[in-house]
């Protein structure tokens, strides 16, 4: 394996690996969207 191909594969996996961190990070801490309980809404409802 030559040099300039050893220096591209490490560029590239460092990439890939920094994009997938960063991501996961991102994903992780957002916090989560409260959802609100469909059946509390139409208590009311008649059925």
């Amino acid at each position: 394996m030559t040099t300039s191909a050893l220096i591209m594969i490490i560029l590239t996996q460092g990439t890939v690996l920094g994009a997938t961190i960063y991501f996961f990070r991102k994903v992780l801490k957002t916090p989560a969207k409260p959802e609100s309980d469909s059946f509390s809404e139409n208590d009311n409802d008649p059925r």
